[in-house]
């Protein structure tokens, strides 16, 4: 008998009420996430990647409006009283935030902001135990000098640092599924090297699922198995990381990889960047959304959206997926 996914998204939709119209920033996403694996959610900024999972913790404000279905475990999240919810994010379900300096509260010492997190979930637990935990958690991700540094204030961490302990926070009681926004933006690339280990150890000794999200096609390659390619709140290319890096079918994600430099290079290369800009979910465009930066687009595609669908190994909205060029777009 099979593993349910620890998560299963259907159909999810997310539409915000502002003054200038209803914004459209998600539309009917599909995800599937296996038990103990890592999915990548990648995307130009605007596309849907944060407020997909915002949708899934129930953080999203007030002016959202949440349609389709969130599955954890099988239980559906959508609708669940707003108590129930509580019980499970930051305990079976944890999130490391984009900007780690500006989430920690910078009145607290860090050290007591873990703990917080732990007696939070856990009301039986003495503070001296839940400070105790916290220094353990720290040193677990890397902090050195744990104890000491448990007193310091947010200003006082540097970047990497605040994400470490972003990072200690988020695990501080083994969760299920830990979603990481953006876990690397910032920080430079020895930083980047680090915390990436650190999530990998991490999954790799407790067995976690983990929803990267990314703008970083590298960061992709390094750590996840599967990805999903949002594009105006969409996803438009699903499948094996391997599968979409060696034969991308759809332009978008061809585009992403074309602008990547290639390790393999001789000399100077151009990037290829996307002509022009993702459109505003306000007013988004008739037929396939990426029509106006496509290549490729003909006449069918300024009205036609073309649904995901089975494209050999991996799954593709695109109308022209089966005809587009078989060479990968990008080989770094």
């Amino acid at each position: 008998m099979s593993t349910p996914p620890i998560l299963e998204i259907t159909g999810l939709n997310v539409t915000f009420r502002t003054e200038a119209g209803t914004v459209h920033a998600v539309r009917g996403v599909d995800l599937t996430v296996p038990e103990g694996s890592v999915m990548g959610v990648v995307g130009e900024s605007g596309c849907g990647k944060t407020v997909t999972m915002l949708a899934v913790l129930g953080l999203l404000p007030r002016n959202a409006t949440v349609t389709g279905s969130v599955k954890f475990r099988g239980r559906e999240l959508l609708g669940l009283p707003a108590k129930e919810l509580r019980k499970l994010r930051g305990a079976k379900l944890a999130m490391i935030f984009q900007d780690p300096v500006t989430s920690l509260n910078p009145v607290f010492s860090i050290g007591h902001q873990v703990a917080e997190a732990i007696r939070v979930h856990h009301p039986d637990v003495g503070k001296k135990a839940a400070n105790a935990r916290a220094v353990e958690l720290l040193k677990r991700v890397g902090i050195p000098e744990a104890a000491r540094r448990a007193e310091d204030y947010p200003h006082q961490f540097s970047g990497g640092m605040c994400q470490r302990a972003m990072i200690a926070m988020a695990m501080a009681n083994d969760p299920d599924l830990l979603i990481a926004d953006e876990p690397t933006t910032a920080l430079d690339v020895t930083i980047q090297a680090q915390i990436l280990d650190l999530l990998r150890d991490l999954r790799r000794d407790k067995g976690i699922g983990v929803v990267l999200i990314t703008h970083d096609l590298g960061v992709v390659a390094g750590l996840a198995e599967e990805m999903a390619v949002l594009y105006a709140g969409r996803v438009v290319e699903r499948g094996q990381v391997g599968d979409i890096y060696r034969r991308p079918r759809h332009p978008y994600t061809r585009g992403l990889l074309a602008s990547l430099p290639k390790v393999n290079a001789e000399g100077k290369e151009a990037l290829t960047p996307i002509e022009g800009a993702p459109p505003s979910l306000l007013t988004v465009p008739a037929g396939c959304s990426f029509h106006p930066r496509c290549p490729r687009r003909e006449d069918l595609c300024l009205h036609d959206d073309p649904a995901l669908r089975q494209v050999g190994p991996v799954k593709s909205a695109c109308h022209f997926a089966e005809d587009l060029d078989p060479e990968p777009a990008a080989t770094g």
